[in-house]
């Protein structure tokens, strides 16, 4: 493992509990920093913190109520005086059906979570970051925001969604030290597959040139980098991660 600096430094995870959110915990934790895990399954996020030791922290929070980001912030600023990285990792996938069959309440639902979800904690975050005049903000996109998978259109809709936030935030903090990109992986191979059908599972697969699913590990990586001081001349920029499957 390369050594990221983020010595010092103290990180929000959306999502923080499971999956690529604890894996980049991880990568923060060993690159000397400290986190809080924000998880709406308070119990599996405590298991999460419990694990990675005495650096994680733990806020119940549903990014998808407004106020319970705002409280969230709150709370996490009584753990730790400071936010000096927030990573958007919380997302759900939705059902895999055609645009015609999808159910609107789960459409409503993917785009709660994955965006608005994800707007909420810009929001309430951003004026501790520019109140210090630093920060890192990182948002977990998708290959499928890229591409638009078929049977997935409410997942892929919300990606592209973050891509266009992640850009039009990033201009408007420019002339700050606050720095904000996304990444875009391909499928990873954690419990957000518990979502999908096999079908759709073995299409993701097909379509990357590697012939592989990224690990949590190797986006971790790429995150890490981003959350660092290191991370100075990039902004509204996306990073991909998708084994060779979108190259543009």
């Amino acid at each position: 493992m390369n050594q990221l600096d983020f010595k010092g430094r103290h990180a929000v995870i959306t999502g923080g509990a499971t999956g690529l959110g604890y894996a980049i915990a991880q990568r923060l934790i060993a690159s000397g920093g400290s986190v809080t895990l924000w998880d709406r399954d308070e119990k599996a996020a405590n298991k999460a913190a419990s694990e990675l030791g005495a650096k994680a922290g733990v806020v119940a929070v549903d990014v998808a109520s407004h106020a319970s980001v705002q409280a969230a912030v709150k709370a996490t600023l009584q753990i730790s005086a400071r936010i000096d990285a927030l990573v958007n990792s919380a997302g759900i996938t939705g059902p895999n059906t055609k645009v015609w069959d999808y159910p609107v309440k789960d459409w409503q639902q993917v785009m709660e979570v994955n965006l608005n979800g994800l707007f909420y904690c810009c929001r309430e975050v951003v004026p501790v970051m520019r109140d210090a005049n630093y920060g890192r903000i990182v948002n977990i996109a998708s290959v499928a925001g890229k591409d638009g998978n078929p049977n997935a259109s409410a997942y892929s809709a919300s990606k592209a969604a973050v891509m266009a936030l992640t850009k039009s935030l990033g201009k408007e903090l420019a002339d700050t030290g606050v720095r904000v990109n996304c990444v875009t992986p391909a499928a990873v191979k954690t419990a957000i597959f518990d979502q999908m059908t096999e079908q759709h599972i073995n299409f993701m697969l097909s379509k990357i040139p590697m012939g592989r699913f990224g690990t949590p590990e190797e986006v971790a990586a790429m995150v890490g980098w981003l959350c660092t001081e290191d991370c100075s001349f990039s902004t509204g920029a996306v990073f991909d991660l998708s084994g060779g499957r979108s190259t543009y």
